[in-house]
């Protein structure tokens, strides 16, 4: 964890320094500038979050490797509940609007990266795994690095192919319709998202503990578990979202224009949040077998060689807009879905458990005894 909390910290400063160029980087790409403006001062706003974001993924991920999830959930739902009073309180009361907005957001992820710090200090379920910070962090970086790279890639991949054709369409006749419109399928598709996550990262630690503990067995028997929920989660979202599908748009705009056409990509949209609940239990399957390059190669060609390339066409060829953009997504999505389905099809997982055991004990004697 605390290799990984370096190497993000890093890692935020040249990210940080995009961001706060954001407004030249849209421009620079032919983006309206207007919008670019405004998306500029936000990202501006939000640099604070990027540092907390990236200490808050390393505990969580910290604590759920323990099955300690009990505790996520909670400061979880305590910075929700005061994120709600950040919101009212930055956007409305004090006139920052969209700004406010994304200081909002900074402030709620410090707040639970200091909750969850103290619990990892001061409880009793972590006093075996956290013994104080150890010059240790800075060893093996490399080792690290060569499973961390691939496993941001695989994320990094998919969601810059939805923002690439976000940005895309800012290209296309009236952007300021198509931009809002696909923004708001996009907002929505990233909420609907985080459970696949969940989801996703359950999969991903529950394998990776059983095959490291030598139970094959039980790690397929988790995979076929964890699909079976991805399933009957994904026709939950897929029946609500075509049940409010005229009413969704409401949430972000008062303008009819923007309202009627969010109503008509919710189908497309629906069937990409099916698919994309598959594939994120598929690839935490990959990340807890270790597979990370094999995810990113998948992830690679699914999108860059097949999505984005014809949502591209569709949109602008074939004149369908926006809602050409987004099929290519969905595309994308089904292709990621086959590919990583017949990879875990076909796994042999005794081998796997005989891999995972091997990199354990390869690791305890690097690392000394371990108590």
């Amino acid at each position: 964890m605390q290799r990984a909390m370096f190497v993000l910290l890093i890692l935020s400063v040249p990210l940080s320094i995009i961001w706060a160029n954001t407004e030249q980087i849209l421009v620079l790409v032919h983006q309206d500038k207007s919008i670019a403006s405004v998306a500029g001062s936000y990202a501006r706003y939000m640099i604070p979050s990027l540092f907390a974001y990236g200490l808050l993924q390393c505990i969580n991920r910290f604590l759920q490797a323990q099955n300690n999830v009990f505790p996520v959930f909670v400061c979880s739902g305590i910075t929700t509940c005061l994120h709600l009073l950040l919101c009212w309180l930055f956007v409305l009361k004090t006139g920052l609007g969209y700004r406010g907005a994304a200081l909002a957001i900074s402030v709620s992820y410090w707040f639970n990266v200091i909750l969850l710090s103290c619990y990892v200090k001061f409880s009793s379920s972590c006093s075996h795994s956290w013994t104080g910070f150890s010059k240790e962090a800075f060893h093996e970086i490399y080792d690290f690095s060569k499973i961390a790279f691939p496993s941001a890639v695989m994320v990094c991949l998919e969601l810059w192919s939805f923002e690439l054709l976000v940005l895309a369409s800012g290209l296309l006749p009236n952007p300021v319709l198509e931009t809002s419109v696909l923004s708001i399928c996009l907002n929505t598709s990233l909420t609907i998202w985080q459970i696949s996550v969940g989801l996703g990262g359950a999969a991903s630690i529950r394998v990776s503990n059983e095959l490291g503990a030598g139970n094959p067995q039980v790690a397929k028997l988790a995979v076929y578990v964890i699909v079976g929920i991805a399933v009957v989660e994904g026709i939950l979202v897929v029946t609500v979202l075509l049940s409010i599908r005229k009413i969704l748009g409401r949430a972000f705009s008062s303008d009819p224009k923007i309202i009627a056409y969010a109503a008509s990509m919710i189908p497309i949209v629906a069937c990409g949040n099916f698919l994309d609940g598959l594939q994120c239990v598929l690839s935490g399957v990959a990340r807890g077998c270790g597979w990370q390059k094999i995810g990113a190669c998948v992830n690679l060609g699914s999108y860059y060689l097949v999505g984005v390339p014809l949502g591209l066409l569709l949109g602008f060829h074939f004149h369908m807009g926006g809602r050409g953009l987004w099929l290519g997504i969905v595309t994308a999505l089904a292709v990621q879905v086959f590919c990583l389905s017949l990879v875990t099809i076909f796994t042999n997982w005794e081998k796997e458990a005989k891999k995972a055991t091997n990199r354990v004990g390869s690791s305890d004697d690097k690392g000394g005894n371990v108590e």
